[in-house]
């Protein structure tokens, strides 16, 4: 199935050179849109170095240690201006950013979260687990429902504009978990982080992984007819 974007993998990248290169697409399809052109829709897939960002309604004491004692462990820190709480990127984990024109799938912003979360419950009942949805909290989790057993494996959090999108989501195939014991993930105190590896027991294969989300996307934002 052809996709109706282009996607792009950064390999590993430092949050900040992943940043530049998502905002210059984000302005070049703004700029295109504004001058009533199709822009081109992109799809970015990345691992981070070890970072933290909080949205711009996050909270900063949902970051659990002195700022000061992040670069001690070689942890980055930004605040940046997508929805949502504090989360943590790194190593093992598939950070994507879709730059993706909504109109051009006649989506509004609940409705490209929805699909989003849609791709990942997707992505893993593959690998025989129930992604499900938490009402009020963005993302994609495990046993929400199950009294001290909700974890989130996919933050999502999104900045839009002009029906423009920018950032997008965190999947944490073989991440190292413990980084989330400095914080309040997605400013929960009550809820836990899970990893992929940590559900199967065992690493996963980080490419084969990419492989089959990248599908799905192209399954979920798939080429549209303009006639």
């Amino acid at each position: 199935m052809e996709s109706g974007f282009e996607y792009v993998d950064l390999g590993r990248i430092a949050y900040a050179d992943a940043l530049v290169r998502q905002t210059a697409a984000f302005e070049a399809l703004v700029a295109a849109k504004a001058e009533g052109a199709i822009g081109n829709s992109q799809l970015f897939f990345c691992e981070h170095n070890p970072v933290l960002t909080i949205g711009k309604s996050g909270k900063d004491t949902n970051l659990l240690i002195p700022e000061a004692s992040l670069q001690e462990r070689g942890v980055s820190f930004y605040h940046v201006n997508r929805g949502g709480d504090i989360t943590y990127h790194g190593p093992g984990q598939i950070t994507g950013y879709p730059v993706f024109d909504l109109a051009y799938w006649s989506l509004g912003l609940r409705s490209y979260i929805e699909r989003l979360e849609e791709v990942v419950i997707r992505f893993l009942a593959g690998y025989g687990l129930k992604g499900e949805r938490l009402p009020g909290a963005t993302g994609v989790w495990l046993d929400p429902y199950v009294q001290g057993r909700a974890r989130k494996i996919c933050a999502i959090g999104v900045k839009s504009s002009r029906f423009v999108t920018m950032h997008g989501f965190a999947l944490n195939i073989n991440t190292d978990l413990s980084y989330f014991h400095l914080i309040n993930p997605c400013g929960f105190t009550d809820k836990g982080v899970t990893s992929l590896a940590m559900e199967l027991g065992e690493p996963q294969d980080f490419e084969l992984a990419k492989d089959r989300l990248v599908q799905l996307f192209a399954e979920l934002f798939p080429a549209v007819s303009q006639g």
